[in-house]
């Protein structure tokens, strides 16, 4: 009996599927380069954002509410018009409202490492810091629609930057540079603490005194000396200060410089101390 083929039964000039054709395959497919791998993990940060889009209520509800809650609380009492005092504030909320958008980063590492995802990212043939740095570059859609509230929402209330559009988006660079640097030690946080609550609590202790006790509301000038020494040792007060000249057009090579340093140290300390323990991680 002679069987005919059709298009279920297998037929040895028909090529092979896909999938057994790449493990039949004498040549193994190259494996993905750095950036490659990074870029992945990248979009499965923003595919988690699409598919919850409810976590990003605090990104949207804070820069607002910082915004005009501190613009038409303080800013009569300070500077004698809301108007006046939105000049001066509107960097420092915007500095502060993606600052504390930093700590999801460690939430999010510290949730996926108790589901026991970063297992199996480990065992991957990938760049080992890939997972992480990924999950970095897809936050800063975080940090940039943050910005985007806090610029937007300033210009509706009459925010006049002298620096232009040139000025501004140096301002929001600096700070989302800066926000980066600040996520690893947040990523850092995520690995070594056991819980998402524990890194939530301990991030405010650390967010809050940093973007508190700065120049962000009123003048160091005006305030007791021990407490002035404190604001201007504060990192967050010179970022502050170059994102407020930045905006208003007299940036200066050295505040820059300055804030930039800062970040790469921040980086360079944080960044190793991350990846040890994530490779000691169980």
């Amino acid at each position: 009996m002679t069987l005919t083929p059709t298009a279920d039964t297998p037929n040895a000039t028909q090529p092979a599927p896909r999938p057994l054709a790449t493990i039949l395959a004498a040549q193994r497919p190259p494996r993905p380069t750095a950036w490659a791998a990074c870029r992945v993990f990248a979009w499965r940060a923003l595919l988690k954002i699409r598919h919850v889009p409810e976590q990003l209520s605090d990104v949207i509800a804070v820069p607002i509410i910082f915004t005009l809650l501190f613009t038409y609380l303080f800013g009569g009492a300070l500077a004698g018009s809301t108007h006046r005092y939105l000049q001066t504030l509107l960097p420092g909320t915007l500095v502060m409202a993606v600052l504390l958008a930093t700590m999801y980063t460690g939430i999010n590492l510290n949730t996926d490492h108790a589901a026991g995802v970063y297992d199996r990212f480990r065992t991957l043939p990938i760049w080992r810091p890939a997972p992480i740095i990924g999950a970095l570059l897809g936050d800063t859609a975080r940090y940039l629609l943050a910005s985007a509230l806090v610029v937007g929402l300033g210009l509706a209330l009459g925010f006049r930057p002298h620096g232009g559009a040139v000025g501004v988006g140096i301002g929001v660079a600096l700070v989302v540079a800066f926000a980066l640097a600040l996520s690893w030690v947040f990523c850092w946080l995520g690995l070594v603490l056991r819980t998402p609550n524990a890194v939530t609590n301990l991030a405010f202790l650390v967010l809050f005194p940093l973007t508190m006790a700065s120049n962000t509301f009123v003048d160091p000038h005006t305030l007791p000396g021990w407490l002035r020494a404190v604001v201007d040792a504060n990192p967050v007060s010179h970022l502050v200060a170059a994102t407020r000249d930045a905006m208003a057009g007299t940036a200066s090579g050295t505040q820059v410089g300055a804030v930039l340093l800062t970040a790469l140290a921040t980086i360079a300390v944080f960044a190793p101390l991350t990846m040890h323990a994530y490779n000691r991680k169980s």
